[in-house]
């Protein structure tokens, strides 16, 4: 990098997740001392791997990098349809396994590719340089685009990383100027859906929904770990009980600890005064990767900056909400601090991505 691009570059977020990295292996360290810290080791594994990623994507023009959307979107699309074919894991058809230890999910690299090539698509859809994406025939061609990834991963099932490109996708077209009039119609249609969809779920989906609303009416199976999670939450109080000194970590009964429900583990060992900071880093984080696409140099750079921020914001959101009984649990792993090498990775890659942004800003480009 120039020294320009170097003064522009916006240090902080890299910072954020450097912290919010350390936080998640001290996490870690203390969650996994009975199982000899295996997930531990494997994870600062997926640091150091995750480094020459995150300097790729910082370091050649993300201009560049959107050329190749195209390739990366169709590789994508051939893997999602590929993993459906896999042997289960945990329930859902998400990963690629090679031996007896490495996972690939393609879904979670997947978030930064269909970004990409979303953005890509949305900035070839304008006429003497405005977005023409009001224009009904090319709204569908962006949301066809759109829903094949996510209509795979739901196949898969995974319902939380649906909603992490659904919620993606909607900061894009936010920012892309859709006319008011389409979101107004989105609104009716979910109000209008939403009875008809609840009164057609299974008996299975109607009581994840009840156990949500009363975890107390299933404590033994449905309400077990949220029950469990705000447990721990509040027996670590302002201070916390210390690390590899939680009753619900140390014994087992948070489950899983490493993904799901870290943050469970840092409220009970490390209190309030950690997941506090957490909570305030994860802040800066999305308010950052907003005022990136805000000021990018580029309409194409404001689409990725504000996709990314709409993943964090997501993942953030959903994660705390559903350890402390606010959200449904869906499996989300919290950005940086869960065990996952794919997520670590596509993590650092979209942190490279918004620092390559921010160094080559010059002026904001939001449309009015």
């Amino acid at each position: 990098m120039g020294k320009k691009l170097l003064k522009n570059t916006e240090w902080s977020i890299l910072i954020v997740s450097i912290l919010l990295t350390i936080i998640g292996l001290v996490a870690l360290f203390s969650a996994t001392q009975n199982a000899e810290h295996d997930e531990f080791k494997k994870q600062v594994q997926w640091v150091l791997i995750s480094i020459p990623f995150l300097i790729l994507a910082s370091s050649i023009d993300y201009n560049v990098i959107v050329r190749f959307s195209t390739l990366a979107y169709i590789v994508l699309i051939v893997l999602l349809i590929g993993v459906l074919f896999t042997t289960p894991i945990q329930g859902a058809r998400s990963w690629f396994k090679f031996g007896e230890s490495f996972t690939f999910q393609p879904s979670e690299i997947g978030k930064v590719i269909t970004i990409l090539f979303l953005a890509f698509i949305i900035n070839k859809m304008k006429l003497r340089g405005r977005s023409e994406i009001n224009k009904i025939w090319k709204l569908i061609i962006f949301i066809f685009f759109a829903a094949i990834p996510v209509g795979l991963i739901i196949i898969e099932p995974d319902n939380g990383t649906a909603m992490a490109y659904i919620v993606s996708i909607l900061f894009i077209l936010f920012v892309s100027g859709i006319d008011k009039k389409y979101i107004l119609l989105a609104m009716v249609a979910v109000v209008i859906a939403a009875p008809i969809i609840y009164n057609n779920l299974p008996p299975y989906a109607l009581k994840r929904i009840e156990v949500f609303l009363n975890p107390g009416s299933d404590p033994r199976d449905g309400g077990y770990n949220i029950l469990q999670s705000q447990l721990a939450i509040g027996a670590g109080e302002i201070f916390g009980m210390g690390l590899f000194k939680g009753n619900q970590t140390q014994l087992g009964f948070l489950h899983p600890k490493t993904t799901d429900f870290i943050f469970s583990v840092i409220g009970e060992e490390m209190g309030f005064i950690a997941t506090g900071a957490i909570t305030i880093l994860y802040i800066v984080l999305v308010t950052k990767s907003i005022y990136i696409a805000k000021t990018a140099k580029d309409n194409i750079g404001s689409y990725i900056a504000i996709g990314i921020a709409g993943i964090f914001f997501f993942h953030m959101a959903e994660n705390i909400g559903m350890t402390i009984g606010l959200l449904p649990i869906t499996g989300v792993p919290l950005p940086f601090v869960s065990y996952g090498g794919s997520s670590l990775v596509t993590n650092f890659i979209s942190i490279g991505l918004l620092l390559n942004i921010s160094s080559r800003r010059q002026k904001a480009i939001f449309v009015e």
